[in-house]
């Protein structure tokens, strides 16, 4: 096929939809014409509506049956060569009926889940304990391709990057390194105290000399955990949380030298576009979904959560298994992380 038409059905999360991106691009690298089409989340499409040519089917996750006769109709009459199965989720598996392809690849049957193989009929190769960069990049190689290391090329709007730089130039400690906390993921319990945010927070302002400066969404459980933090610490940061939109986000973490966050979808954007990221992990494995580029940087309890929360070791757990319990964060001491920073800090 020298311009073969390829359908992604990847619907979310932010972190996971970033993982695509490598896979565009080594798809790309192989077939420079191929035609691309991504159905894509809402929230998702507006982090990614300039990165270029693809054609995105948007899908409303909370438009009820509208959106499905919707998507229906945009595709009635279609048909790709290939269908790339992105996601295993019932509501992605249901919505892949849609989607004429007489090649259906999907994830490996250690990841299967709500009936996945009954929607494909090729799978990606099985590799135990596999990155998720690293698994999503297996698509690409089904596809006969070697994909080679991951390249993102995630866009940033100059409009949002000269916002974001306006932003960052405020105050007096404008010129001193960016210390950047994104302190909450969207699950609450992989979420680390606003105290210890804040303790660490210090000691980058009075032993490092830098500045810190909070980001995060507009929701309630954001905005509380950046105000606690900010109440906690002994000196006044820059809290931007709640202050951006989703694409100047991306800005903001672009501009960071480095960034404090839990396992979350803005950890994996910061690692997108090249910047260090102090990974929190004992929830889930730093292994498997910590920020690509900056493993080495990541505090990871997620074998002493093991024991404690499963009496298991994580060989004796499926791969990636969460172990989400309240209390599961507190393995991660301060003292961990402000390592992790005083050594990047010394070897920058």
């Amino acid at each position: 096929m020298s311009q073969p038409s390829i359908c992604i059905l990847r619907l979310s999360a932010i972190g996971d939809v970033s993982h695509v991106l490598p896979v565009i691009n080594a798809i790309r690298a192989r077939h420079p014409q191929a035609r691309l089409t991504w159905i894509i989340g809402k929230l998702e499409y507006r982090l990614l509506a300039q990165f270029p040519d693809i054609e995105f089917i948007v899908f409303d996750k909370k438009g009820g049956f509208n959106v499905i006769k919707e998507l229906r109709n945009t595709l009635k009459g279609r048909c790709f060569d290939v269908l790339l199965h992105m996601q295993v989720a019932a509501r992605a598996n249901l919505l892949s009926m849609l989607i004429k392809a007489p090649v259906r690849i999907g994830w490996d049957k250690p990841r299967w889940r709500d009936r996945h193989q009954w929607f494909i009929n090729r799978s990606v190769r099985s590799v135990p304990h596999q990155h998720q960069v690293d698994g999503f990049l297996e698509f690409a190689r089904a596809l006969g391709d070697d994909p080679g290391p991951p390249q993102w090329g995630l866009p940033i709007d100059e409009a949002d990057q000269q916002w974001a730089d306006a932003t960052l130039r405020k105050g007096p400690d404008a010129g001193k390194p960016i210390f950047m906390i994104s302190p909450c993921s969207s699950h609450a319990l992989r979420n680390w105290s606003a105290e210890r945010y804040a303790l660490v927070a210090n000691h980058a302002i009075d032993k490092l000399g830098m500045r810190v400066v909070l980001v995060g969404g507009p929701s309630e459980l954001e905005k509380v955990m950046g105000e606690a933090i900010e109440s906690a610490m002994q000196h006044k940061p820059q809290n931007l949380i709640g202050k951006d939109t989703l694409t100047q986000s991306v800005a903001l973490l672009k501009a960071a030298d480095i960034v404090l966050s839990p396992d979350s979808g803005p950890a994996h954007l910061a690692s997108a576009v090249g910047t260090p990221v102090i990974g929190l992990y004992a929830a889930t494995p730093s292994a498997r979904s910590g920020p690509y580029s900056s493993l080495d940087l990541c505090v990871d309890k997620y074998t002493e959560a093991a024991l404690k929360f499963r009496q298991k070791t994580p060989g004796e757990l499926r791969w990636g298994q969460r172990i989400e319990e309240p209390g599961v964060m507190d393995l991660i001491n301060v003292e961990d992380v402000v390592a992790k920073l005083d050594g990047f800090v010394r070897y920058w």
